[in-house]
This record gives structure tokens, sequence and C-alpha cells, in this order.
């Protein structure tokens, strides 16, 4: 397969020109221990939880947590639009670049785990209560610490990928995949993690160009659409083109940062058991209502899914009451391929919020 780079390279060059600078190598990454549980060997555990801690004077807090595969680098854009008025921390996420993980991939780190690990950055950096900001698994991460914990949470934003609650019964990927042809992928990682994990190893930075890409630089047509491989779409691809929302810099110190664990650990959103320990955790409580101001940014070209379409299905809206959804133009990454428009629709939600409850009283006032 023939891929001309000449639309590729106007587009990268355009994008960053337009965009704020940011140097990931400027921000000093901080490391704590957090606990963490191996349910292989039935024992608790300590991981090694990496972020990145800017303006902690702020009043008003934001985490931020990235999905797959993805750093807490990928949210730049959004830390220098808005490092001047809030505290804000970066993380990344338990088995991705410096954060550790357990021994166990399959079942020890569902939704719930990682809601642990935001709780324990941010006691440690200090912070009561914040605004939880996620991306794609990382939305996922968002509303369920919100949903968990509305003392801490006092509103999200899930970027990508709308509320995928619980309410129903469970659907593992094959399931999935049968509605959504696009998401035959999670099957390939679900049934053969090992074998995906290889896969992706070989070459961490053509496994991550092969996945950050624009709709001005779309993957082929078949990506996504195999249970039995990743990357088989760009077999006739000799080289793919850099990551178009990226600098050289930006996308050498991606690679860099990958290749410290690799995509060992990182298959965690996909394992049946991790998600199906999400779902039986939330149906045991049985509370899938979040009621908080949610932010719900939806891209309009994701080749992945429709996630408008997603979201209606799914009902999503009838556990959100003070949800807000916006669409925009972009792919998987409208954060990254359209910083200002998404910042724009950010900037405009937070001017909306009251930050000056205390966490005990927003729990006070969501019971009355």
């Amino acid at each position: 397969m023939y891929w001309s780079t000449c639309l590729v390279i106007p587009l990268s060059l355009s994008f960053v020109a337009g965009a704020v600078t940011f140097n990931a190598r400027a921000y000093t990454i901080q490391s704590i221990s957090c606990k963490a549980v191996d349910r292989v060997l039935d024992e608790e555990v300590n991981i090694t939880i990496d972020y990145v801690d800017v303006n902690p004077t702020a009043e008003k807090s934001i985490i931020m947590v990235h999905g797959w595969p993805s750093l807490w680098s990928s949210w730049g854009y959004q830390i220098e639009e808005f490092k001047d008025e809030y505290h804000m921390i970066a993380i990344d996420v338990r088995g991705f670049g410096g954060s550790t993980h357990p021994a166990d991939v399959q079942s020890s780190s569902t939704l719930a785990d990682i809601t642990g690990d935001l709780t324990c950055v941010l006691e440690h950096a200090g912070i009561q209560s914040a605004i939880c900001l996620g991306h794609d698994w990382g939305a996922e991460v968002c509303y369920e610490a919100a949903r968990r914990r509305p003392d801490i949470f006092y509103a999200l934003v899930g970027v990508t990928v709308p509320y995928l609650h619980a309410a129903g019964p469970f659907a593992d990927s094959a399931q999935l995949a049968a509605a959504m042809p696009k998401l035959a992928y999670q099957v390939f990682f679900e049934n053969h993690t090992t074998k995906a994990v290889t896969e992706l190893n070989k070459d961490i930075r053509r496994s991550l160009r092969a996945t950050l890409r624009t709709v001005n630089s779309a993957p082929p047509d078949s990506f996504l659409t195999s249970t039995s491989t990743y990357l088989g779409a760009y077999d006739n691809v000799t080289k793919i083109p850099p990551i178009p929302f990226f600098t050289s810099s930006d996308e050498e110190y991606f690679v860099e940062r990958f290749s410290m664990q690799k995509f060992d650990h990182t298959l965690i959103f996909y394992t049946r058991g991790n998600r199906y320990g999400t779902w039986q955790s939330t149906r045991a409580q049985g509370n899938y209502t979040i009621p908080q101001p949610v932010l719900s940014v939806l891209p309009l070209n994701d080749p992945v899914a429709n996630w408008v379409f997603a979201a209606k299905y799914l009902k999503s809206a009838e556990f959100l009451p003070q949800l807000t959804t916006k669409t925009m133009e972009g792919a998987h990454w409208p954060h990254l391929e359209h910083p200002k428009v998404f910042n724009d629709l950010l900037r405009a939600w937070l001017e909306t919020l009251d930050h000056s409850f205390t966490p005990a009283q927003r729990v006070l006032s969501d019971e009355l």
C-alpha cells in the first residue's frame, strides 16, 4: 500500500504552528507509592504512580487522566492553556510510562482500582477536591471516580467516549464488536493479550504512530477490524508518517517514555477480568447516577465509533442529570487534533461551575 506523506506534513506543521508551545521535558515528574491489590496473588502490593504537578498554589484543581495508548504529556495543550488558573495534575496511569502495575494484568486494575490511584495522588499533592478530566478510557476512569467519590470529584469532563454505565447486562468484547465492527481489535486484546503485547512491543514508535492519527492523516480503512492482529492493516505500509499533532521532540518523548515499560501492562482496560470486575463492583453498589456537573465532548469523525449515537443508544444522559454535551470535529484525539476548539469548549463550561463548595458541602447539597 502506498501512503503519500504530502498531505500529512503540511497538516502537522500548520497544527503545531497554530498551537501553544509545550515542552514535556521542562516539567518535573513526581513519583509516589500507592497501595494496590494483586488479585492473582491475593495480596496488597505497592505500585509507583508518576505525575506532574503544575501551579500548586492555585485554589481550583484539575486532575487529568489519559486513555490508551497515551501518557501524561498528551494533556500538554490543556496544561499550557489553564496552568495559570488551575492547580493541574497529569498522571501516567498505572502500567503506562513510569507508573508501575501489579504483576497481574488480567484482573487487578478495575476502574475502582484506578480511582484509588487518583485519590492517592491527590492526597500526596495536598488536594481535597478536584475536577476530573479524562480522555478515552481515562474518561471512564473519571466517570467511575466521580460516581464512587463525589466527596472529592465535584465535576468531570469525559472526552471522546460517553458514560459507559453498568445499568445493563455485562457485554464482553465479542458482543461489543458484533454491534460496532471497529471494536474487533478489543477481541484480540482480550483473548490474546500476550500476543497483542508482543506485536505492539516489536516497534514502539510504529505502534504509537499507527494509533495516534487525525481525520486528515487517517489509518487504513481496515484498521481495528481484525480479531487476530492489531497492526495487520499496516502490513503494506513501509513507514507510517509521524504523529500529526506532535512535534518531532513531542513524539520522541512519547516513544522514550512509553519504552520504559513498553505495552506490557497497558491492556488493562480490555481484559475480561478487569472489565467484568468493574461492572460487578458497580452493580453490587447499585448506583449508576452521577449527580455532579458533567461535560461530555464527543468527536464527530472518530474511526472507532459514532460516539454520539452510542451515547443515545446507551441512554447515558439518563444517569447524568447535570450533563452538558458538546460535539466537535476531530477523530479520536480531539483535544490534540484541535486544541483551541477543545480548550474554548472546556473554558466556557468551567466558567459555569461553582468552585466555592467544600467537599462536605457538595455531598450535603447533593443529598438535599
